[in-house]
């Protein structure tokens, strides 16, 4: 059955078609990319503005390696003035891979019989998120396939699961979820489980591309997908993240097709996603796409920039997908938010599997930054990021239209460097290497001196010491 919005009571201006892929193409086929107007373009992001489709475009179309350069260095300032160096963490936790859907580029695809299926029952949740908490792990993005089995009450009784377990100093403050679209009255029965962000991809935006890589299943309908955000908007979820597979379909078209639906966001709800994910296309079994379209390590650091520069004061994510290396490089271009000690095996995570012998037939596609958390914690530190498992905002009510309120104006640093630091505090006393330790309580003080406010500065240096005595959860 094809989508019907009014069947939704999803309200008027939602049910407008918001992506014209002629309209995009126009855009970047008259886009001009002129050294002034680039910089003019530069220079209006630096001021923290959003930038227009028809701007979004010239950035794009730049081939100019001065410019390309001077766009990169606008997204690294620009990403220090809005959060500073803090870099926040997570961890995916694969629920279960059953699915309908006949998707060419994904390993949990229904037509591939060589997959091991599973879904994890209570104890078998209960068992990763210890392995997870005993890392120091504090923020989870639970993920599941597109089936019937997982539905609202089967994803909202899992997320309590979550929220539920303790191990040690440790538990899971922050779960978000992956998840297939669900009706209104779905999402609000999610919605009351306390989720923070609920995730969906569109994976491309190009109508034609997404017919060719999507072959059965409801997944198979576009804009039942597409509008997927609208509905849990209208169930009370205002905190979502969209995305983009980049390789299925023209990078460029894709940055602008996401820069489009943060558009309709802000336009119909008065507030953009809270985050953009844009995950490359790795190996995966049975893989069978198109490789015209696959994105180059230039590419990609390029259009990372180029997002960052578009929206502002949206959260960006970089996944375990990408190479250690090209994830250390990315990062300074405007990235928020990457994962660390990710594991996507089914049930991998307590089964303490070797992530360099990674089975393909036992995980949705391939890992490419096999380093545990404690391995990238410890570098993080050593390059003067600051490792983040802060959820204050979404406790203190602080999503959706009130997030923007605290960030848009730039107030959002005065409370995500010091809840940063707290919770990077905890994870020293509780599960870092002396040497880690040391070197964490060193970037502590360093960025203890930046903090201009002597009244706020002695608040934050007595809950520091508060955790040392043994206290946990302390933030603004």
């Amino acid at each position: 059955m094809k989508y019907n919005p009014q069947q939704y009571k999803i309200k008027d201006e939602a049910m407008k078609p918001f992506i014209d892929a002629d309209e995009i193409w126009q855009f970047l086929d008259n886009a001009k990319p002129e050294k002034e107007k680039v910089r003019e373009v530069i220079k209006k992001a630096l001021d923290k503005n959003r930038l227009s489709l028809e701007e979004t475009a010239l950035l794009l179309n730049t081939t100019d390696n001065e410019l390309i350069n001077e766009i990169k260095n606008g997204a690294r300032e620009l990403k220090e003035r809005v959060y500073g160096h803090r870099i926040v963490l997570f961890a995916p936790l694969y629920i279960g891979n059953l699915c309908t859907n006949n998707c060419a580029y994904c390993g949990f695809k229904s037509s591939n019989q060589s997959i091991k299926r599973a879904t994890l029952n209570h104890e078998a949740i209960v068992k990763q998120v210890k392995a997870l908490e005993d890392v120091g792990q504090k923020r989870l993005i639970l993920v599941y396939g597109e089936h019937p089995k997982y539905d609202a009450h089967f994803i909202a009784e899992s997320v309590r699961t979550v929220y539920g377990v303790k191990s040690g100093n440790g538990e899971i403050r922050r779960v978000n979820i992956n998840a297939a679209p669900q009706s209104i009255e779905d999402f609000k029965i999610i919605k009351d489980s306390a989720i923070g962000t609920y995730q969906v991809f569109q994976e491309t935006y190009h109508p034609e591309t997404y017919k060719k890589v999507h072959l059965g299943g409801k997944k198979a309908d576009y804009d039942w997908r597409l509008t997927a955000l609208d509905r849990a908007q209208e169930a009370g979820i205002d905190d979502v993240g969209i995305g983009a597979l980049f390789g299925l379909y023209d990078w460029r078209f894709e940055v602008m097709a996401l820069v489009r639906h943060v558009n309709h966001f802000e336009s119909v709800y008065n507030v953009g996603p809270h985050t953009i994910s844009f995950p490359r296309i790795q190996m995966a079994s049975e893989l069978d796409i198109n490789q015209d379209y696959i994105v180059t390590d230039e590419e990609f650091t390029r259009l990372v920039a180029i997002l960052r520069l578009a929206v502002p004061y949206t959260g960006l994510i970089l996944t375990a997908r990408e190479p250690a290396k090209v994830r250390d490089e990315i990062m300074q271009f405007g990235v928020s938010q990457i994962d660390g000690g990710t594991n996507i095996e089914m049930e991998g995570y307590a089964e303490k599997t070797d992530n360099n012998k990674q089975d393909l037939d036992n995980e949705q596609f391939q890992i490419n930054d096999n380093r545990s958390l404690a391995e990238i914690m410890d570098e993080l530190i050593q390059n003067k990021y600051i490792p983040s498992f802060c959820t204050a905002c979404y406790r203190n009510g602080r999503t959706g239209e009130h997030f923007m309120e605290f960030s848009v104006p730039g107030f959002i640093k005065r409370y995500c460097t010091p809840n940063a630091l707290l919770t990077l505090a905890e994870y020293l006393e509780d599960y870092a290497t002396p040497e880690t330790k040391k070197r964490g309580y060193e970037l502590i003080d360093e960025n203890l001196l930046k903090l201009d406010e002597a009244n706020y500065k002695q608040k934050v240096i007595e809950r520091l010491e508060n955790i040392k005595q043994g206290k946990r959860d302390l933030y603004f």
